[in-house]
């Protein structure tokens, strides 16, 4: 078991556990600086990211909030900018957790879009949905939600000469758990390799408020099964994700899950197949 979990470990590249506030730090740093490193290579000052509500999204932006505060106060060019995007298909049910992560991230701009009208209008002229299962047409428009917010992120990165940035981890990562070419789309992922509990620790670091960091996660794609946990559909807790790829023993269950569904999603972590 321990073979199969270094060797997952190693390619996604996770990081061991933090042994103490000072490696924390450390991380911290060197994730702001990846950030920084992004823009310059890229030529440009802006940086976009879609705000769920989740610890997540949260933790990313506040790395690239203080990423562009250093450039700024580096630079003396205000024409840094960190744009944070609320994403809501009409009403969002935590829409006051959301509100409370702007309010921590104190991000430069603030914009919404209501991809909803988008969402509705694209279900409705694809005619391979009518008459199917109502189950599987919400987790169908599910994953068109996830891929809408892409879109509006990408389309303000456009007008606006910036980088999109993902909140995909290492405990997401190996579950398969975004959507191809939705929110697993990005220019820079400066979560990637970190565990949940990491992510957490990050944010906590950082000052965000305990109720947005143990906030039970949730994709929220699903409108048959609204505020859906990632628990119950991993199978698995986050505890016994981070505790696999951190080479700690797990359950022969939670093994075999977790493996198991690392096979399975081993295409969303490719390029497209080719000849």
């Amino acid at each position: 078991m321990q073979a199969v979990q270094r060797e997952i470990a190693q390619a996604l590249k996770v990081q061991p556990p933090f042994a103490d506030r000072a490696a924390l730090d450390a991380e911290v740093t060197r994730r702001v600086a990846f950030i920084k490193q992004c823009l310059h290579n890229a030529r440009l000052k802006t940086l976009v990211l879609g705000i769920s509500g989740g610890v997540d999204s949260l933790t990313a932006a506040l790395l690239a909030q203080r990423a562009i505060n250093e450039l700024r106060s580096e630079t003396g060019d205000p024409a840094y900018r960190f744009i944070a995007v609320r994403l809501p298909y009409q009403v969002q049910q935590d829409e006051h957790d959301a509100q409370a992560c702007l309010e921590v991230i104190k991000a430069d701009e603030v914009h919404t879009v209501d991809i909803a009208p988008a969402v509705r209008a694209l279900a409705a002229e694809v005619k391979a949905l009518e008459g199917g299962a109502p189950a599987m047409v919400d987790f169908v428009v599910g994953n068109t939600k996830a891929r809408m917010r892409m879109v509006a992120q990408y389309t303000i990165a456009g007008a606006r000469q910036g980088l999109v940035i993902g909140t995909d981890h290492a405990a997401e990562a190996v579950m398969g758990f975004f959507t191809k070419f939705g929110d697993g789309s990005c220019d820079l992922a400066p979560l990637s390799g970190l565990v949940k509990n990491q992510v957490r620790a990050i944010a906590r670091s950082f000052g965000a408020p305990e109720s947005l960091v143990e906030k039970v996660p949730t994709a929220d794609l699903e409108d048959l099964a609204p505020g859906k946990p990632d628990e119950a559909s991993h199978g698995v807790t986050y505890a016994q994700i981070d505790a696999f790829l951190h080479g700690e023993p797990v359950s022969q269950e939670a093994f075999d899950i977790i493996s198991g569904t690392y096979r399975k999603t081993q295409h969303k972590r490719e390029m497209p197949f080719a000849p």
